[in-house]
């Protein structure tokens, strides 16, 4: 049995530390990405990459090509939409990283944050066995970050489990569909 890592529609065999470091080294190896690259990837039609670009969520690309932090976003972003409202997502987004069209006052970049998730998606299945074991993943995922100031790992911590949680929430309204659906039945 396949899964999908979060954000996206790449399969892979299972969601494990350091997976999401690994496909995106194959995936970035030779630079960035196209549109089209990215909409397949994650599922977004172009339009919605676009849109996001044109509102500031996301730079806009360098020739017509993404990288891995833009990827990154995009996938973050994609990912958290079924449980946040887009302003939340932004508005997290920006109390890690700032203003979110200046790279220079991030205090983590985004495919940083985006391993850190994965990471924690795969400790234990912390996410499947519930509240009591997220923030211990949180805390683990967060363990080797280093403050570019003081109270960046605080904020670090917060917007993990802010994800962590909107993920849970996706899990649950999710088996709570399918279990209504059997009730129909």
């Amino acid at each position: 049995m396949s899964v999908t890592l979060p954000g996206t529609t790449i399969e892979v065999s299972a969601v494990t530390k350091g997976i999401s470091r690994a496909l995106f080294g194959g995936i970035f190896a030779a630079g960035g990405i196209t549109l089209s690259q990215v909409s397949v990837m994650t599922g977004l039609e172009p339009y919605d990459v676009q849109n996001w670009v044109k509102r500031g969520f996301v730079f806009s690309p360098v020739g017509r090509v993404y990288s891995k932090d833009q990827f990154a976003r995009i996938c973050i972003i994609n990912l958290l939409r079924e449980s946040l409202m887009l302003p939340d997502i932004i508005k997290m987004l920006g109390s890690i990283n700032g203003n979110l069209s200046d790279e220079s006052d991030d205090l983590i970049c985004d495919s940083e944050l985006y391993h850190k998730y994965v990471d924690i998606t795969a400790d234990c299945n912390a996410l499947k066995l519930g509240d009591g074991a997220i923030m211990p993943a949180v805390e683990a995922a967060a363990a080797d970050y280093k403050e570019p100031q003081p109270g960046a790992k605080k904020r670090l911590v917060g917007v993990l489990s802010v994800m962590a949680y909107a993920h849970l929430a996706k899990t649950a309204k999710a088996k709570a569909m399918e279990l209504l659906c059997g009730l129909n039945g």
